[in-house]
Parts: C-alpha cells; sequence; structure tokens
C-alpha cells in the first residue's frame, strides 16, 4: 500500500509514493505526477538539469542511466487478468502471514479506463477471490434474465434458436470497466501498488535470456525524438516473475512471443474488432436483464460477426457490433457497419427517444485453442487475453481472463514464497500452463471448431450449420480439428476483387460520423510526443495498400485514424496521414494492414481513451 504526500513540481500537482514493501536503487523519489487527472510514474529530479535539442532515439535512450525498482512480482496490465493477480497473491500471503510485493502497471490514465467489453459476465473466478463481492459493493447490479438470438434481414428481425453454450443464466449484465475499478481498489486495499498512467515501453532481459522485468517509457521527449526541458528517463520494474496482462495484441506480448518463439511455426491468432456504445433510454423500452445476439444484417454471408445488445440497469443499454478481422474486402468499414446495425428497424426502435453516453472499439481474440501460445518462460508467463482465452461461442472471455490471473498468481506464490526460488535462477512457471490444460484449456478446446467453421464456401450457413450440430450434440468430440487459413491481415483480397461499399451518411440521432463517436471517448494524448503509430517502411502505404487494396487504413480504424489526403507538395498525389491524437489503443491496425507495416507502441502513459460505463 502507498502512502501519498502533496507536494509541487514545476505546474504540476504530484503525490510521493512511498511504497513500503518496496526497493529502489537509486536517491530519486518516484512520484505520481498528475496532469490533466491523469497520473504516470515519474521521477523526480534532484536538481535542474539542462538538455541539448540534438535528435534522440530510442537507443540513446536506452544508454540513459535508469533507476531501478525491485519487485517479487510486476504484473503489465491493470485490466481483469491483471487484477484478479494482484489480488490473489496478495490474498494468499496474508493467509499466511506472508510477504510478497506486488505492483501492477497500467498505460491507462486510471485503472478502468482502457477497459473495454460487452459484458456480461460469469462470476465463478469473482466469486473465488470474494465470496462475498455483493456484500462488499462489487458493482455487478444486473442479473441476466432473459436470452434472445435473432437473425437479421435488411428489414426484419426473425428469431432463432438458442444455442445452449450462449445461455446466461446466472451471468451479469456489467459495465466491466467499472467492475475493473472496483477490483483495483480490492488490489491497493491489499497492498498491492498500482502505477496508472504508466506505459511499459520495454522488456527486460537477463544475460540467460530470461525476462527481468519491464521498462517504462521515457517522459518529455518531442514528437521529433528531441529533449524536452522536462525530459527523465524511464524506471525499470524489476521482478521474479513478471505476468504480461496486456489484453488483446499487447505491444510488448507481441515482441516477446516472437523473440522466445512461444508459438509453433505456422501458428497464428485471429481476431475481432468488437465496436460499442452505450445509450439511456426511454424507460418504456427498457427490459432490464434481457440480452440479444443477432446474426446476418448488416453483415454478408462471408464476413463472421455479429451484434448484441444488453440491457442493463438504470435505463442503460450497451450495444455493438463484433466484425471478424479475417474478412475479405477491403472496402469495408467496421465503424459503418455498426452505423448500419444501428439503422436496422429493431434496433432503432429501441434506441429512438434516448441518447449515446459512451463509445468504444476494441480488438478481441477469437483463435481459441488452436491460436493459443506456450504460456510461460523463464521469468514469466502470459495471462488473460494477451494469451488468447476468449470463448468465441459464448461470446465472453473475462471469467476466463480471470482464472488465468489466479492460476499464475497460484504458481508464481508457491515458487516465490513457498519454494524460495528466484534469486539465483530464474522461474519457470511451468504447473501453469499444466492448470490452464486442465480448466481453460477443456472449455476452450470443446468449441474449437465453431470459429473456423465459419471458413467453408457456404460462409455464415455453413458455420451456423456446423456450430449447432458441435454445440448442441457433439461436444467437441470428433477427431479433428478445424484450422483457420490464414492470418487475418493476409485475408484482405485486392480492391479489384470487389466493388466499393455505398454507406449511408449518419442522421445524427441514431448514427453519427465517425468523429463525433471518437469525441465521446475521451481520448487524449499530449500532441508534442513521438507518434506511437510508426511506419516500418515510410512508402508503403502509398505504394502498395494505396494501389492494390484502396487504402483500407481509413476504413479498418474505427477512430478515423489514417488518411490518405491530397499531397500539397505534390499536385494530384496522395500522402498518408496518421492523426495519432484519435488512436483509442484498438490495435486493429497493427492487426489488419495487409503489409504488416504498423507498428503500435505505447505512448506517453496516461494517453487515449477514458472510458465511461463500458
Amino acid at each position: 500500500m502507498y502512502r501519498a504526500a502533496p507536494a509541487v513540481f514545476g505546474k504540476r500537482a504530484i503525490r510521493t509514493v512511498l511504497s513500503k514493501p518496496t526497493s529502489v536503487r537509486s536517491r530519486s523519489k518516484y512520484v505520481y505526477v498528475a496532469t490533466n487527472s491523469q497520473y504516470a510514474v515519474q521521477r523526480v529530479p534532484q536538481s535542474v538539469r539542462t538538455f541539448s535539442t540534438t535528435r534522440i532515439t530510442q537507443e540513446d535512450v536506452a544508454s540513459e542511466p535508469r533507476d531501478v525498482m525491485e519487485y517479487d512480482v510486476v504484473i503489465v496490465g491493470g485490466g481483469p487478468a491483471g487484477l484478479a493477480a494482484s489480488i490473489r497473491l496478495k490474498q494468499q500471503a496474508a493467509k499466511e502471514d506472508k510477504e510478497i510485493n506486488v505492483v501492477v502497471i497500467e498505460k491507462g490514465g486510471e485503472i478502468g479506463a482502457h477497459t473495454l467489453s460487452g459484458a456480461c459476465i460469469e462470476v465463478g473466478p469473482l466469486e473465488e477471490l470474494f465470496p462475498d463481492w455483493k456484500a462488499q459493493g462489487a458493482p455487478l447490479n444486473q442479473p441476466a434474465l432473459h436470452d434472445q438470438m435473432k437473425y437479421l434481414t435488411k428489414n426484419y428481425a426473425l428469431p432463432m434458436p438458442h444455442p445452449p453454450q450462449m445461455s446466461n443464466k446466472g451471468n451479469y449484465i456489467v459495465s466491466l470497466s467499472n467492475v475493473v475499478k472496483w477490483l483495483g481498489e480490492k488490489a491497493e486495499e491489499l497492498g498491492v501498488d498500482i502505477f496508472p498512467g504508466t506505459a511499459a515501453s520495454e522488456i527486460i532481459y537477463a544475460d540467460d535470456g530470461s525476462v527481468r522485468g519491464i521498462a517504462t517509457n521515457d517522459a518529455g521527449v518531442s514528437k521529433e525524438f528531441k529533449q524536452k526541458a522536462s525530459y527523465t528517463p524511464g524506471i525499470e520494474l524489476h521482478g521474479k516473475v513478471t505476468l504480461f496482462a496486456e489484453g488483446c495484441h499487447g505491444s510488448l506480448t507481441k515482441g516477446l512471443i516472437n523473440k522466445l518463439k512461444l508459438r509453433k511455426e505456422g501458428q497464428f491468432q485471429t481476431y475481432g474488432l468488437g465496436i460499442k456504445e452505450v445509450w439511456e433510454v426511454d424507460p418504456e423500452k427498457h427490459s432490464p436483464g434481457d440480452i440479444v445476439h443477432t446474426m446476418g444484417y448488416p453483415l454478408d454471408y462471408k464476413t463472421y460477426g455479429g451484434g448484441f445488445i444488453y440491457h442493463m440497469e438504470d435505463n442503460k443499454i450497451s450495444l455493438g457490433l463484433v466484425v471478424g478481422l479475417d474478412y475479405q474486402n477491403p472496402y469495408l468499414s467496421p465503424y459503418k457497419e455498426f452505423q448500419r446495425f444501428k439503422a436496422h428497424p429493431f434496433v432503432t426502435n429501441l434506441l429512438k427517444g434516448g441518447r449515446v453516453l459512451s463509445y468504444g472499439a476494441r480488438a478481441l481474440t477469437e483463435g481459441g485453442v488452436q491460436s493459443l501460445p506456450k504460456l510461460f518462460f523463464p521469468g514469466g508467463a502470459l495471462i488473460g487475453d494477451t494469451a488468447g482465452f476468449v470463448n468465441v461461442p459464448k461470446i465472453k472471455g473475462t471469467h476466463n481472463a480471470m482464472k488465468s490471473g489466479i492460476l499464475a498468481a497460484d504458481s508464481a506464490y508457491k515458487a516465490i514464497v513457498s519454494d524460495g526460488l528466484g534469486e539465483s535462477a530464474p522461474i519457470v512457471l511451468s504447473d501453469y500452463e499444466e492448470a490452464v490444460n486442465n480448466t481453460i484449456r477443456k472449455e476452450l478446446y470443446e468449441v474449437r471448431n465453431v470459429r473456423p467453421s465459419f471458413h467453408t464456401p457456404l460462409g455464415i450457413w455453413g458455420g451456423m450449420m456446423w456450430s449447432g450440430l458441435d454445440t448442441m450434440f457433439l461436444k467437441g468430440r470428433v477427431p479433428f480439428t478445424f484450422q483457420h487459413p490464414h492470418p487475418d491481415h493476409a485475408m484482405t483480397q485486392p480492391a479489384a476483387m470487389h466493388k466499393p461499399i455505398d454507406y449511408p451518411k449518419p442522421d445524427n440521432e441514431i448514427t453519427f460520423d465517425i468523429l463525433t463517436s471518437v469525441s465521446r471517448t475521451g481520448t487524449n494524448h499530449a500532441e508534442d510526443q513521438p507518434v506511437h503509430l510508426r511506419l516500418k517502411d515510410q512508402t508503403v502505404e502509398i505504394r502498395e495498400n494505396l494501389p492494390v487494396y484502396a487504402g483500407p487504413e481509413q476504413r479498418f480504424c474505427p477512430a478515423g485514424v489514417y488518411e490518405y489526403v491530397d499531397d500539397e507538395a505534390n499536385p494530384g498525389k496522395k500522402r498518408f496521414q496518421i492523426n495519432s491524437q484519435n488512436c483509442i489503443h484498438c490495435k486493429t491496425c497493427d492487426i489488419k494492414d495487409p503489409a504488416q507495416n504498423i507498428d503500435w507502441t505505447v505512448p506517453e502513459g496516461g494517453g487515449g481513451p477514458q472510458y465511461v460505463d463500458t
């Protein structure tokens, strides 16, 4: 637990963090630096320093001396998995009257700020952590009461048989961002050090190749990669165990998987993009606890995806559309497909007279058991959606994310506290993967053939027929496993094979333009910082993606980050423009870019969306 003391540094209000269990190899003080109510762990310089204005690179920054904070367990990501792990570790220590030092770092300005999900969650793992979660005030206020499945044509909503694995009896409709905020409060009460507004930008490896911890990114670097007067290098957080809980397609995890070869050759993850809004609707149209899932319109039969409408408490509904990122047509815009979904009479009738409260979007893993990487490595493990534990037929992943955090925490606690490991050799959490195999993997294995069954020439028709047979009767008991054909970026076909899609203009009542929606995310990034969306080759978009794929970046991004605009310096030609200020951290660009030329990296901590009730 930290104690905060008011202080002033420059024009910023700060709170000095005094971490009881943490050893710090430095005379520097570690503080939360508050800017626009967002906190970041930074170092207070001991004296005024001057800097040159010469261009620097990441290598130059890495050569600067960095302070080190030592922990038993470092957790990267303050979502359901990371917080569940931190809580379990502290609970185990309290139960045995032991000490274990745990830190959670989260790039969002506050815990829950970057959390977005449907969400209707199973409560089993929550009850493992807090059997009395109701008495403790967990924000799970609306039980799921009634399930419906609809097939949408352009004008009609036809009832469909409801698949048994999608039953939500005993589940709760929640704002996952609010649940995560509550978990963060519980973790702090137990003594977990939580550093919001802190972006992990680098993995620290030991000389033997094991993971030693992470480094936070540098503060005070201009968009020209020059040191500003406020420049301070990032800090290193070292741990006996580092748990990566970055969520889907984590910026550090993707490099870690490649470096340590955690996936077999030819194995890859496949993804969907979820876009959602929270509305306040007419009380007469609100039915608390109702859940509706849809298939069909607005997507064509070759495109996997579907809609959802969840009736929350207080006349709120959460609705959205998930589009499989293995879609083929480069003219498809997931954002505009979501607007068409809302314009369907079945949805419009519900929304009329209401108002939008929030908007957001996030990629999610859909690969299932076929795409799971090796979960452990010397010095750490992968937990939550960064590993890929979403059960696609259930349309759920939070329960598996939290369960994986609990299992990894049990494994780490045993190694560090019970067995006393980690002092002379890296800890290997092999028993964590064994525990996952006996729990989460079994759940995913049973439904392994559902998602890839939509890749037959029959499209969604073939997928629905197989899914019904498999989930109702076969229960995965077949001697074969369907495979995903190609990574999502490779599924994109040249524009010449498709016709442009004529999307209707927004009516500004039910449907909206993309920048209006982005304004509802609370997204903000400091303007004078390096663009966090990096192009490996500055010429690829104009040379390849525009002529071959008609510039798909301007359509697959749900935040209007990418544009092809007239090049004033070269009349008659286009240039590729990145509006990084709009980025809502969905990671779609890093996944769907046909050339795999966009590298999503972390901006300064605290940047990005500030989601509310999502």
